[in-house]
């Protein structure tokens, strides 16, 4: 269904729901109460929708309970281990509040990998469909007991917006420690909340923070507009609210207060996936005629590249940079890291003495590319 305002969000067929670290958690304790009531809200809207949740939570609860220091953040073998008996303790907290509404819950952790290789991605898309089939209530986390930060999503605001795509959401609901998205920060005088969003455009970037004012979580509202993007790019509709609140769900969509994130109407599902994913195998870098061509809708040719980073295979994802390092968007490479570098700059007859074979129509063809 369209979504064109907050409380279309309990009529959406398929939702996505995203609890942070500092809702869940305080003093390393659980906000039993908070969460009972966010459970009453999830069953409710049950009724006719299917729920999924994203939660946060696992660093904080094991590290309370490991008595680590920074929250289990110190390094990398504290936030692993703390995750390790987080987990556990997530899984029990969301099995007992859905479990007084005789919902069933199924744990499922993922990493980036899960999600940014085709093949995992669908398996993951099929077990979110049966298990929502089965009539459970999926809660999913990244699995940061294995994870490292080179392969890591580093918040759940992404994640969210990743799930949703694997699962055919209509919708994300973001639940923040603010009521959304303001046109500068909230704290200073004359701070508008933005409503709507149809894009998001380097403007709306602008207004942006990538703090994260609790100091548990890694996200900010930085991370929750990077969601927005992938939700938008999958034609997914996406909202952010303040979770703070006792029953938070009812409070933003009753009253309209939060901001809502347009889809994208025209957009299709590999380019959503290409588009989504986090971690490029290379960096292909073109000079200012290509990036005026690819403004125009065109595919990137070896005559405009300039620069080649990493080793890479054909068929692997890459960055696209221009002149001056900005990004202008990723896509599938046709060619490897090695040929790249062979053809750099040449013209397409040029190129067959290089490559000694005759060379395909583009580097990265613009239907396998998405631009930022």
């Amino acid at each position: 269904m369209d979504v064109a305002a907050l409380s279309d969000l309990r009529n959406t067929r398929r939702l996505v729901i995203k609890v942070g670290s500092a809702l869940l958690v305080q003093d390393g304790a659980p906000r039993a109460e908070w969460l009972a009531t966010l459970a009453a809200e999830i069953a409710e809207l049950r009724r006719s929708t299917e729920i999924i949740v994203v939660s946060s939570g696992a660093i904080a609860l094991g590290a309370a309970k490991l008595g680590l220091a920074r929250g289990g953040r110190g390094s990398l073998a504290d936030a692993q281990a703390a995750a390790s008996v987080g987990q556990v303790e997530l899984a029990r907290l969301w099995a007992d509040a859905l479990g007084a509404h005789a919902i069933t819950a199924a744990q499922m952790l993922v990493t980036l990998g899960d999600l940014e290789d085709r093949r995992r991605y669908l398996n993951a898309s099929a077990t979110l469909a049966r298990l929502l089939e089965a009539g459970a209530l999926p809660v999913v986390n990244e699995n940061d007991s294995v994870a490292t930060e080179e392969i890591r999503f580093g918040d759940n605001d992404r994640l969210a917006a990743r799930v949703a795509q694997a699962a055919g959401a209509d919708a994300v609901l973001l639940l923040s420690d603010v009521d959304g998205l303001y046109d500068r920060d909230p704290r200073e005088a004359g701070a508008t909340l933005v409503e709507q969003v149809t894009g998001v455009t380097p403007e709306i970037i602008a207004m942006a923070s990538g703090e994260s004012a609790s100091g548990l979580g890694s996200g900010g509202m930085l991370a929750k507009l990077q969601a927005a993007r992938i939700a938008e790019r999958a034609g997914i509709a996406l909202a952010i609210v303040n979770g703070t609140h006792a029953a938070p769900i009812g409070r933003a969509l009753d009253a309209g207060i939060g901001t809502l994130f347009l889809p994208q109407s025209d957009a299709s599902a590999r380019k959503a996936w290409l588009g989504g994913r986090l971690a490029p195998a290379g960096v292909l870098s073109v000079d200012a005629g290509c990036v005026a061509a690819l403004d125009k809708g065109a595919s990137v040719l070896a005559a405009g590249l300039t620069a080649v980073e990493g080793d890479f295979g054909r068929g692997d994802l890459v960055a696209l940079h221009g002149p001056q390092g900005e990004r202008l968007g990723q896509g599938l490479c046709e060619y490897t890291a090695a040929e790249c570098r062979a053809i750099l700059g040449l013209r397409e007859e040029q190129q067959l003495a290089k490559l000694g074979y005759a060379p395909r129509a583009a580097v990265v063809h613009r239907d396998h590319m998405v631009r930022t």
